[in-house]
């Protein structure tokens, strides 16, 4: 079982990354033959200053090796490490009918939100296709917000093959975490870079301790039980929580008698120290100043000979080999 995942380097690893789409990726490099990229090419459509982008790459490499990724189980690599991802992107956008493209949300959600409308953003789905399809993925664990995307994939693939014959690519099935799928951020909305209400996990702990403290609560006055149903910090304590420990605080929000000045302290406490491992191995990882260019130089060598496979196969299927 091949499994495929990645993440875009857009800026600092907060909560949101890490529980809807790092945590999963963690567990499954033990559970078949897993490849992450660092989706640099994908950051292009809003990141336009070459020393922010690298920064943002070699940054994210280190949160995640130091949140628990193992280069010795898993194939780990910058994506523009291994340029068959564009070859087979563009291949990939001479089948795919351009309404796809205007019905997918997260364009017009961008767009929306004011993001200039250039035309990487418009063919995110695309290039996201090929990243998925160029390594004859079984398995792609996604957020709720990505499952559209993933469907995009899915339909191109067969559209590939009904256009070129079958088994010119595999068709991929997603894994959805639901209730870790969508992280809430600061302000009550899912947690996104984008909407700048995210929580790093790396922060210092006077910032991180600030951003709990500012997570949106109601007025519920101190004595008062407090609503259980949509509670920012009750969704959190889950994550880094067991059942007990969680229905714990449950009980304490539904009796009253506590305000949420304590309740987000019990909150950083916990996430503190969920994460207080991966604190110590970032340390020792930024001691070693070769140690990530390494780790990504020798996951892209091992990529880049499944991609190009891949992308030979699906040149000669549609024409772009020399005539037998």
């Amino acid at each position: 079982m091949r499994i495929l995942s990645g993440l875009q380097p857009t800026g600092r690893l907060h909560l949101g990354n890490y529980f809807g789409m790092m945590q999963p990726a963690l567990q499954l490099q033990h559970e078949g033959d897993a490849y992450y990229f660092i989706a640099d090419y994908h950051s292009l459509t809003v990141i336009h200053n070459a020393a922010e982008l690298r920064d943002n790459v070699y940054n994210l490499a280190v949160d995640f090796l130091a949140c628990g990724l193992d280069p010795n189980k898993c194939v780990f690599f910058r994506q523009s490490d291994v340029p068959e991802h564009t070859e087979l992107s563009w291949i990939l956008s001479c089948v795919t009918p351009m309404p796809m493209l205007e019905n997918c949300h997260s364009y017009k959600d961008k767009t929306a939100r004011g993001f200039t409308p250039n035309t990487g953003l418009f063919t995110y789905p695309v290039l996201m296709a090929a990243d998925i399809l160029i390594y004859d993925s079984d398995i792609v664990p996604v957020g709720k917000d990505q499952k559209q995307h993933l469907e995009v994939t899915r339909d191109i693939a067969a559209k590939m093959n009904a256009t070129f014959g079958e088994g010119t690519l595999k068709i991929p099935a997603p894994r959805i975490r639901e209730e870790t799928a969508v992280v809430l951020g600061t302000d009550g909305q899912k947690m996104s870079k984008s909407y700048g209400n995210t929580i790093s996990l790396f922060e210092e702990e006077k910032a991180f301790l600030k951003k709990i403290k500012g997570l949106k609560t109601d007025a519920t006055p101190v004595e008062d039980p407090k609503p259980v149903e949509g509670s920012m910090i009750l969704a959190l304590y889950r994550l880094v929580t067991d059942d007990a420990t969680y229905n714990e605080m449950v009980a304490d929000f539904q009796k009253g008698g506590t305000g949420y000045g304590d309740y987000k302290k019990q909150l950083f406490a916990k996430l503190w120290d969920f994460f207080a491992e991966a604190r110590e191995r970032r340390a020792t990882i930024l001691a070693d100043k070769n140690y990530v260019e390494d780790v990504l130089q020798a996951g892209a060598q091992k990529a880049r000979a499944v991609a190009q496979q891949t992308v030979q196969r699906v040149r000669d299927a549609v024409g772009l080999a020399a005539r037998k």
